[in-house]
């Protein structure tokens, strides 16, 4: 038999049983369109991640006290102004060495009050970090010589507090601490879950007084080229440790918090994919249940074509093909359903979702193999019929 009239045949018996293909199929649409979607949402996931740690700038070391882990606990600080004037006279450039502490305090403005993260920061912060001022100014040198109270709000705590009339120059009470608004960011969204747009921004000198500390958090380092963050890091890090030799210190690059979030990510989007793919085995099972009845449906019509002369590997051929029908066209609708749903979960809902260019291609020739694989046994039995025995059958 030919190909050709073998496809036509296994269309015809397709088409002879619409509903039982099309419920036969569903198995294999619905595993390939979890596949296709969980696979964009992970994709989503990891340009999401990479694009908000471009965010912060490029270029940027970032010194903690300890082991740099994820997850881990932070260790107690013994870094200090001081240590950011140490750094930069190192590093050569006193401009590129940023230092923050930070505290979760109640902000109020009159009677209305939100809880926010405040950051006591010095004037180099703009500098190292991509953090734009939409109106007023960032926290100036002088600033935090003086320990003037002044306060550069987000841009959506700024809404909150003052719905309804301008910060600019009001006061806000920082645990119960009025500070005079000097400024508002422009509007940046989320970092790793942290809204940075419900942050304040105060010298770090007043940070430390109202905080009651004298420590600095960490250190932040704007290496002039991407080449030379190597030697920023280890500059950084040998002037420390001649400064503090019973301590311990980690610097960390964007290079390496992409590598280690995306290794993560990467294994996540794996492990989704295998989940889901399990959803086309349970299709493929279908699919052979439904092959086996539709054989011991048509085996007299096997007998007849049999002692026709059709041969054995003609009717293999034909039952197989069948079954790579189902699943091939439904691993057709299955990625059209699939890439719909990623694009309506993008648009839609907070989860980003990012369609892998190679997640349908990868799903439609598993849905196929699925076919051959699940479709071998059927048709190996279609076509071992004795003609006569088949013929026998009513």
């Amino acid at each position: 038999m030919r190909l050709a009239e073998a496809f036509r045949v296994a269309v015809d018996a397709l088409r002879a049983n619409r509903l039982r293909s099309l419920l036969t199929m569903l198995g294999v649409v619905i595993g390939v369109a979890a596949v296709v979607v969980l696979v964009a949402i992970g994709t989503g996931a990891k340009n999401e991640v990479t694009s908000q740690v471009e965010g912060l700038g490029s270029n940027i070391v970032i010194v903690v006290p300890g082991k740099f882990e994820l997850g881990s606990a932070p260790t107690v600080s013994r870094l200090s102004l001081a240590d950011v004037d140490t750094v930069g006279r190192v590093l050569g450039d006193p401009g590129a060495v940023a230092a923050t502490v930070s505290s979760g305090e109640q902000v109020r403005a009159g009677s209305r009050t939100a809880f926010a993260t405040v950051n006591g920061t010095n004037a180099n912060v703009q500098r190292v970090f991509d953090r734009p001022v939409e109106r007023g100014r960032y926290v100036k040198a002088v600033d935090v010589d003086t320990r003037r109270r002044v306060a550069v709000l987000g841009a959506e705590l700024a809404r909150r507090l003052f719905p309804d009339r301008d910060p600019m120059g009001r006061q806000v009470a920082i645990a119960g601490v009025r500070f005079r608004v000097i400024g508002i960011f422009t509007r940046v969204g989320s970092t790793f879950g942290v809204d940075r747009d419900g942050e304040v921004h105060v010298p770090i000198t007043a940070a430390q007084r109202l905080f009651g500390v004298e420590r600095v958090d960490a250190l932040a380092i704007k290496a002039p080229t991407a080449g030379a963050v190597d030697r920023v890091k280890a500059d950084t890090l040998a002037a420390l440790e001649r400064r503090y030799p019973d301590s311990e210190f980690a610097a960390v690059t964007q290079t390496q918090i992409l590598g280690t979030i995306g290794r993560i990510l990467s294994l996540l989007t794996l492990v989704l994919a295998a989940i889901a793919a399990i959803s086309l085995l349970v299709g493929g099972v279908g699919v052979s249940n439904i092959m086996l009845v539709s054989v011991r449906e048509r085996t007299s019509e096997i007998g007849l074509r049999k002692a026709l002369g059709a041969r054995q590997r003609d009717i293999l051929l034909q039952f197989l093909l069948e079954a790579v029908l189902l699943t091939g066209l439904g691993g057709v609708l299955g990625i059209a359903l699939g890439v719909g749903a990623s694009l309506l979960l993008n648009a839609v809902s907070p989860l980003p979702a990012l369609i892998a260019w190679w997640s349908p291609i990868v799903a439609f020739a598993v849905s196929v193999a699925v076919g051959v694989f699940f479709g071998v046994v059927p048709a190996r039995r279609a076509g071992r019929l004795e003609p006569v025995v088949a013929l026998r059958t009513d």
